[in-house]
């Protein structure tokens, strides 16, 4: 994956909807601080890393650009309804091939 830090933060809140004032105030930061984070003036803390990821069911490597997969919490599923998740994703990965 190719995409830096600040470019997988716009992208993950353009594709949730949220606009920045909105989440800025989730993440209990300015809207300047999300900017700032948007056109890489500054990086957030890894802390901030952490809360980021766990807003958008994400992990930090992929928003580091570090890993092209996502993935999902299945806490609270049972083990029939995750092994659904996946064949339903494998159907979609084989879609996407054609």
């Amino acid at each position: 994956m190719s995409c830096l830090l600040h470019e997988n933060i716009r992208a993950l809140r353009q594709k949730y909807g949220i606009n920045q004032v909105e989440f800025a105030h989730e993440m209990n930061v300015t809207k300047q601080c999300v900017s700032n984070w948007e056109n890489d003036n500054v990086l957030p803390s890894i802390e901030m890393l952490i809360k980021i990821a766990d807003y958008f069911k994400v992990s930090t490597d992929y928003l580091l650009g570090r890993a092209s997969s996502k993935s999902i919490d299945c806490t609270g599923l049972t083990e029939n309804q995750v092994a659904h998740l996946i064949l339903i994703a494998k159907d979609f990965e084989e879609l996407n091939r054609k």
